[in-house]
């Protein structure tokens, strides 16, 4: 029955998600917030078609800690579902992701449309001149930069090494960071076709100054909060 579940729930997707590939590729030359409101509703749509067809519903915890100014995002990284929800849960942001992803036809399209980071990553030094050049642009306009510092999504319940990338962009723009910690990838597993119901925590921290840190305390301090955060995060397998 999951598996049933999970042909509807793809079908679902891919009708919204070329409709916003349509819609934000003929808005190409609007200004960027109509773009990213528009990318926001889309991911409100996919959300929803989730819990309809799958019965995988989201809690969020932490809300009250997302500050007013532009901040850069560091998450875990287990899930699709984390690269669905932010769009409809933060405030405007872009992704940092590799360059090969803008190469996709009709995702590509969207990446592009709303502004995001795309990294070179066979550049090494480079690469990381490039996230601190255009990650410091997106935050001087208010746009936050959101990275997985784990690089690509891991199993629930084996975290990955953090990369230093987010941590050197908050200590170059002098922005505080933003921890997120979620279980994502219990419910919606990498390579997974089927997804179990229940209800993804998602838990947003308090922004942790950056003021005199350098990238590695900075660091430091997120990974050890995600880890943390996320190993007391007990699955809720409660169906809708």
């Amino acid at each position: 029955m999951s598996y049933v579940r999970a042909i509807f729930n793809w079908l679902g997707f891919f009708i919204i998600l070329a409709m916003d590939a349509i819609v934000l590729t003929l808005l190409l030359p609007a200004p960027y917030r109509w773009r990213n409101a528009y990318n926001a509703f889309t991911a409100r749509r996919l959300l929803a078609c989730l819990r309809v067809t799958c019965g995988l519903k989201h809690r969020i915890t932490g809300l009250e800690n997302i500050p007013d100014t532009p901040v850069v995002i560091l998450s875990n990284h287990q899930s699709t579902w984390e690269t669905i929800a932010y769009q409809a849960i933060l405030p405007p942001m872009v992704w940092v992701l590799k360059r090969e992803l803008l190469w996709i036809p009709g995702f590509g399209w969207i990446l592009l449309a709303i502004r995001s980071i795309a990294i070179n990553r066979s550049k090494g030094s480079n690469a990381m001149e490039q996230l601190k050049i255009k990650g410091k642009q997106r935050l001087n306009e208010g746009i936050c930069v959101t990275i997985f510092p784990e690089g690509t999504r891991k199993p629930w319940g084996k975290p990955g090494r953090y990369k230093l990338g987010g941590a050197v962009l908050a200590e170059y723009a002098g922005v505080p960071v933003l921890p997120l910690a979620h279980n994502a990838g219990f419910f919606w597993p990498r390579h997974s076709l089927a997804k179990k119901p229940g209800t993804v925590d998602l838990v947003i921290g308090k922004p942790i100054d950056t003021t005199g840190l350098d990238a590695n305390q900075i660091n430091k301090l997120a990974e050890t909060w995600i880890k943390e955060t996320t190993a007391k995060l007990t699955p809720d397998q409660g169906q809708a």
